[in-house]
């Protein structure tokens, strides 16, 4: 058990094993590390008995190299892997990418594009009687029906493309710990489609007899969304109300209904079995290059799960959920202590976090509640007065962390929101002086103008500006030397030329290159590149300006980073594009 997943038939004999219950496919290299979700879940299964293989960014262009493990017993899992394959492989300009970070060396081009569609595809052709169930984010986001930015259309449901029996969406070890006992004990699929955190498919016929007395949503049809863009405005907010108030939803595909159960829950003890898994934290021994993507987690711990934040651009909530869940301080620390073995530590965990860094242990009080806060999103335009916002339980999680012998340093590296943090200036003081920021502190405002803060549901700009002030005036008192990191996304929905000019000119004002610079990507399902697509505000019927081309993307982005080179020449070749001068930020 506490040998690396097989990824040759060589290692699945090593452990007396005749044949693999499950066999899972990813467009990653396979790194045993609790970031990657391959090896969570195959971790995860085989802590309850199941034997498990991966097959490790297969050569889609050779047959041969899905066959390696041989048929499993219950189902091939398939994911594109960490990240999805088409971000994977091409920047936000469509152009192919020179590196790709979950790739022994870097290299680029080991996944290919799609990566579900082409692993189910040919697995379908080699073992047409093995069912395909797939996860990881590039499904999960592919659900329904969604705008695609790469094709600048509407495709059908990645479930119906990949000709596959499942997606697990969201975060999966429940359910597929469910479906593979649920198969194992030659239960019928009627059985395994009741489980929460799936999303599958009936013909017309079934979908009648099935749902005849069920409670559900139905969503906009394929042909209405993909025709019409009113209705895949009206499509999007009604996915994001039904997950919220946690209903079955259904979406018509020509003869086929794609239904989604309601996500599963997952408690604090759930999380410390996860974290508690045996994993080796590092890559498999057959690789001989470094991985990038593990570089910079290799000594992190994730101390939570979900977001409180509802960021229009960002897949979390749809992916993660809107609740955080905590893991007890115990299996913390005991991660913690674990990691002071490991060969690549060197004193420093260089990350204690989750998707935001300071929402360890924050809670809804009415959360459990039904129906309690199903129209209202916990941070934006305010936070919630229901949120129980406490920071003593990550200060005190991180002063016990410090205290564990070899441990010299402990980071907040996943930074933090900064309009949460301004509820306790002392919490503020306090990361500062017990050394808990590494140099420089991230933080995501994302943009200056609150029009299109509006947009993005993040906090006013004004309240950015007060936390910095506060920041800096503690440093000061405290004598450290220490800075803010600001992130920032070009060309979002909403955002015009003159507002990229406006951030331009604040960005200067910083007096240093700002190399965090996001140009937006429109990720399917997202609100954002439902307003990318539609023109539409994403949760009130109004016209916005949306930067679509290259041109129009590539000059917000410039002018934001206008003292590289490059994009100095691309602005002046460009300048007839610009209503403005360039004068005010190429000056001095």
């Amino acid at each position: 058990m506490y040998d690396f997943l097989p990824i040759t038939k060589e290692e699945v004999r090593k452990r007396g094993w005749e044949e693999l219950d499950v066999i899972i496919i990813t467009g990653d290299a396979y790194v045993d590390h609790p970031s990657f979700g391959a090896a969570v879940i195959g971790r995860f299964l085989e802590y309850y008995g199941f034997r498990i293989g991966i097959i490790p960014q297969p050569d889609w262009r050779n047959k041969e190299s899905f066959k390696i493990l041989g048929k499993p017993r219950l189902f091939f899992g398939i994911t594109a892997g960490s990240v999805d394959s088409l971000v994977a492989n091409y920047t936000p300009y469509k152009r192919r990418r020179e590196k790709d970070a979950y790739t022994p060396g870097g290299i680029p081009g080991r996944r290919p594009d799609r990566a579900t569609i082409v692993y189910s595809n040919l697995v379908h052709e080699i073992f047409p009687d093995v069912p395909i169930i797939l996860g990881g984010i590039e499904a999960s986001l592919r659900r329904f029906s969604h705008y695609d930015f790469w094709e600048d259309r509407i495709r059908h449901s990645v479930l119906l493309d990949a000709r596959a029996k499942l997606i697990i969406y969201g975060m999966g070890e429940k359910p597929v710990l469910e479906v593979a006992k649920t198969l194992s004990q030659g239960k019928s699929w009627e059985e395994i489609y009741k489980i929460p955190g799936i999303v599958y498919s009936l013909s017309e016929k079934e979908f009648n007899e099935v749902f005849k007395n069920k409670d559900y949503m139905m969503l906009p049809s394929f042909e209405e969304v993909s025709q019409d863009k009113d209705k895949y405005w009206e499509f999007q907010l009604l996915i994001l109300e039904g997950m919220k108030k946690r209903k079955i939803l259904v979406q018509r595909d020509n003869k086929r209904y794609i239904i989604q159960n309601p996500p599963p829950s997952y408690t604090s003890q759930d999380l410390d079995l996860i974290y508690a898994l045996p994993f080796k934290r590092s890559p498999h021994p057959s690789y001989k290059e470094k991985i990038p993507a593990l570089e910079t987690v290799i000594t992190s711990i994730t101390s939570h799960r979900g977001c409180f934040g509802s960021c229009s651009f960002c897949s979390l909530n749809l992916h993660q959920g809107w609740q955080v869940i905590s893991r007890s301080y115990d299996s913390i620390l005991k991660e913690a202590y674990n990691l002071t073995f490991h060969k690549e530590f060197r004193g420093t965990i260089s990350d204690v976090g989750g998707p935001t860094g300071n929402m360890y242990k924050i809670k809804c009080k009415i959360h459990k509640i039904p129906g309690s806060c199903s129209n209202r999103d916990c941070l934006f335009p305010d936070i919630c007065e229901y949120l129980d916002i406490d920071f003593s339980h990550q200060l005190k999680l991180l002063k016990k962390i410090k205290e564990i012998p070899k441990i010299k340093h402990v980071f907040l590296a996943s930074g933090i929101r900064h309009d949460l943090a301004l509820r306790d200036e002392s919490y503020i003081r306090e990361i500062i002086k017990e050394g808990y920021i590494g140099g420089h502190l991230s933080s995501a405002p994302e943009h200056i103008k609150d029009h299109v803060l509006e947009i993005m549901r993040k906090p006013r700009f004004e309240i950015y500006e007060k936390f910095v002030s506060l920041f800096e005036k503690e440093i000061r008192k405290l004598g450290k030397e220490l800075y803010i990191i600001p992130y920032f996304i070009s060309a979002h929905p909403g955002a015009t030329l003159k507002d990229s000019l406006e951030l331009a000119i604040y960005v200067k004002g910083l007096g240093h290159y700002l190399e965090q610079i996001q140009d937006y990507t429109p990720l399917p399902l997202t609100p954002a590149s439902c307003a990318f697509y539609t023109e539409y505000h994403p949760f009130r019927k109004e016209k916005i300006y949306v930067a679509k081309t290259y041109q129009e993307r590539r000059i917000q982005r410039a002018l934001v980073q206008y003292k590289d080179k490059k994009n100095r020449e691309f602005l002046l070749k460009n300048k007839d594009r610009i209503p403005f001068s360039l004068e005010k930020i190429f000056k001095g």
